[in-house]
């Protein structure tokens, strides 16, 4: 695992809910697209189901960082794009079942009018730093 650097509040700046503002270190960089409630069939999971949703959504995130050689301990930063920023409270606790709550990644969530499929809720994309050579 890379020795990773979380600051959850730089002096001047309000401390972070839940996030780092900055994470940094050193490795080989892995960018993960945005994934969404498919399983593996691409057929929708959860629907009518954000906390559901987004379970799948880390479980497809763990899938592609286990690909790349990664672990969530390697995440510096996430990307949360949701249909109703109302449903964070079921994608926090999804995403903590997977973070270190201690040294959460930096992130961001922003709120659309869509995505790939009427019935999605959420799509997540993740950065991640893993040591060289690993």
């Amino acid at each position: 695992m890379p020795e990773l650097t979380h600051i959850t509040a730089p002096r001047g700046v309000a401390p972070g809910n839940g996030y780092s503002h900055v994470v940094w270190g050193e490795g080989r960089f892995v960018a993960v697209s945005g994934q969404l409630a498919l399983d593996e069939n691409g057929d929708v999971v959860g629907r009518g189901d954000p906390a559901a949703q987004a379970r799948q959504v880390f479980a497809n995130l763990r899938r592609c960082l286990t690909e790349a050689g990664a672990s969530f301990d390697d995440v510096l930063k996430l990307t949360f794009y949701t249909t109703d920023i109302g449903i964070l409270p079921a994608v926090r606790a999804a995403r903590d079942a997977c973070v270190d709550v201690t040294r959460p990644p930096a992130s961001t969530a922003v709120e659309v009018s869509s995505l790939a499929h009427p019935e999605l809720v959420l799509e997540v994309e993740a950065f991640a730093l893993v040591p060289a050579g690993g």
